[in-house]
């Protein structure tokens, strides 16, 4: 099915690229968007869905002091996130606190709660503890992975372990896999690194060219989606990785982002530079302990692209599915558009 958007947008002043659920927020579906203009000064958003559903709101506009090349809302407090941000050639990663606002549209000055120093390479992205309260981080750059003590109330962070993926490898990013804690996915030039974080060692891999990103399969253990430049989608069963069990086509062209639905198994979410949102349904048959979602409309099975959204003018590198209302996601394209779809028609009633 091919359709533009329907969606509910709002325009951010400068260029953007990362966009990020707030799941702590259980009252309102909130996102969180981050700008990366080169000359100005820098802006995060926080935007709440109005409670009609017709209407996105900004809550909070905060300044921030350089361009946000990653951004990750805290899965326990509404009020805290980390970013990733560049100043010319120096790169560097901190936790942030969004002030009391008292009925004030904005504040000058996020508080500063931590920052995450001692990266030497580029730094790509910081990975929070997938739910619930805890205090681990994972922050990546390049060629090293950093797990991280984090004390919101002292104010503290201490790097807890640190390990170096070796200088032949450029890492790109990762995600922190949901049903294992212990284990991290690490997207590599050419591969897909497994870790485990109570070693800090490299257990496995997938041998791929150029995987844009990966997300883990909410619903099913040993599920893993990657995005891949020229080859589409992939989906791997972990405990068999020399080749994957399911693909998808992707995008026209580099598929950059996949984001798995939170509640609904299957639905999968991508993004590409063909200006385009993809969402998927892959099939079920995938899983050897599957049971169908009978909330998914059955006429959908057989094709596998059940929707592109295509009437953006700009590639489109940020995704996230609302965790409180999973039929609801937030889609950022480079020009600073934010668009909020509802996928409730694609489910039944």
């Amino acid at each position: 099915m091919q359709g533009g958007s329907t969606g509910i947008g709002y325009g951010l002043k400068y260029q953007a690229r990362c966009i990020s659920d707030v799941k702590a927020d259980t009252d309102h579906t909130s996102f969180l968007t981050g700008t990366l203009s080169l000359k100005e000064e820098n802006e995060v958003h926080l935007l709440r869905l109005s409670d009609g559903g017709t209407e996105l709101i900004c809550e909070g506009l905060f300044s921030h002091p350089h361009e946000i090349w990653d951004l990750a809302s805290c899965p326990f407090d509404q009020r805290i996130f980390s970013t990733v941000f560049c100043s010319g050639e120096t790169y560097g990663a901190a936790v942030w606190q969004i002030p009391e606002l008292y009925g004030q549209l904005s504040s000058p000055q996020l508080e500063s709660i931590a920052s995450l120093d001692g990266h030497t390479s580029k730094l790509r992205c910081v990975l929070w503890w997938p739910t619930g309260r805890h205090d681990k981080l994972v922050s990546i750059d390049e060629h090293n992975l950093f797990l991280w003590s984090l004390d919101t109330s002292k104010k503290t962070a201490q790097v807890q372990s640190q390990e170096s993926a070796g200088m032949r490898h450029y890492l790109t990013g990762g995600t922190w896999d949901p049903h294992d804690f212990r284990m991290v996915s690490l997207t590599c030039d050419s591969s897909v690194q497994l870790w485990d974080l109570r070693t800090m060692k490299k257990t496995d891999s997938i041998d791929r060219a150029h995987v844009r990103n990966v997300d883990y399969d909410m619903k099913k253990r040993y599920m893993l989606v990657t995005a891949e430049d020229d080859s589409g989608i992939h989906i791997w069963d972990l405990r068999k990785l020399k080749s994957p069990v399911a693909d998808l086509p992707g995008h026209s062209h580099w598929t950059w982002t996949v984001k798995c639905n939170p509640t609904y198994e299957d639905l999968i979410l991508s993004a590409g530079t063909d200006s385009a949102v993809n969402l998927w349904l892959a099939s079920p048959s995938i899983h050897d302990d599957s049971v169908q979602d009978s909330s998914l409309t059955s006429q959908n099975r057989t094709e596998p692209l059940l929707n592109s959204y295509n009437d953006y003018e700009d590639s489109v590198y940020g995704l996230a599915w609302s965790s409180r209302e999973p039929w609801i996601f937030a889609s950022l394209s480079y020009d600073g558009r934010v668009v909020v779809e509802s996928i409730k028609h694609h489910l039944t009633r």
